[in-house]
């Protein structure tokens, strides 16, 4: 209830944001391989951000 209002810190919309790009690559991987290269290329620019703050 009191986490309701509570800020999402930095690496925890990283973490969000690399399992949604994670999810489309995977998605899109049956239709267009294009697309899904993209995908999962962000999502490990994305990965070596969250590194970086650990």
């Amino acid at each position: 209830m009191f986490g309701l209002f509570k800020k999402k810190s930095e690496k925890e919309k990283l973490q969000e944001q690399y399992a949604k790009l994670s999810k489309e690559a995977h998605s899109l991987s049956t239709t267009n391989r294009k697309m899904s290269d993209q995908k999962t290329f962000e999502a490990e620019e994305v990965m070596k951000q969250l590194e970086k703050l650990n």
